[in-house]
């Protein structure tokens, strides 16, 4: 009955604290599914960009979890079964990694959220990994957020198995996986811990590229207190 009542309040048009209010209830409740524990190192910005390093979905749900937030995702999440349901409900920003023209304007969306007061979750990488590394940030991500003036947090995520597995082959989703069967080996896992870590918030340099750099090596920086 509660879950029917938040999927009411998230439909089309819907206010965006409704969806992203809706977004932290379903995380939680995928994180209690997987068994996920989450610990939590550094202040969580109350608004502004959050820029992370990106293993997979499991991502989304740890985030979505502990700070209420929007997210950006490539396009072709929204058409994944489960999370692209999941994501599109929750107010997400898709946005297209071909199409050029379509981009500037996708990312433009960004622009509401952070007027609004809420934070925005970015994965500058453009794609996911393995985890072991950062990977270089795109820099086009980076337009409306140095136009907004917005401040920005660097973050780090990394997962613990506790010697049980690869955090490369059973929680990073990546290369050549496959949705489903990806998913239901990791609901076969007793438990693993998931490691966030926020930095320093602070106001974007002017120079996109600059600031792509910069905030790369300061999730880099992060990326090894939680790997």
């Amino acid at each position: 009955m509660v879950a029917l009542t938040w999927f009411l309040m998230v439909v089309k048009g819907a206010e965006l604290n409704a969806r992203i209010a809706w977004m932290q209830w379903m995380s939680r409740r995928f994180l209690s599914l997987l068994h996920c524990d989450v610990v939590v190192t550094g202040d969580m910005p109350k608004d502004g960009l959050i820029a992370c390093n990106h293993l997979g979905y499991v991502d989304i749900l740890v985030i979505g979890a502990v700070c209420p937030a929007v997210f950006v995702a490539k396009s072709d999440v929204e058409e994944w079964p489960i999370f692209g349901w999941l994501a599109s409900r929750a107010g997400t920003i898709f946005v297209s990694r071909d199409d050029r023209v379509q981009i500037a304007a996708q990312l433009r969306r960004m622009e509401q959220p952070l007027k609004q007061g809420h934070s925005v979750v970015l994965f500058p990488e453009g794609t996911s990994s393995e985890g072991s590394t950062v990977l270089p940030f795109r820099s086009s991500l980076f337009e409306s957020v140095i136009a907004m003036d917005s401040r920005v947090t660097p973050a780090a995520i990394g997962y613990d198995l506790g010697g049980l597995g690869e955090v490369g082959s059973d929680i990073a989703y990546w290369g050549d996986d496959v949705l489903l069967p990806h998913l239901v080996n990791l609901l076969s896992r007793k438990s693993f811990t998931a490691r966030l870590a926020f930095g320093a918030s602070r106001k974007p340099l002017p120079n996109r590229k600059q600031e792509a750099a910069m905030l790369q090596a300061e999730v880099l920086g992060l990326h090894r207190s939680v790997s």
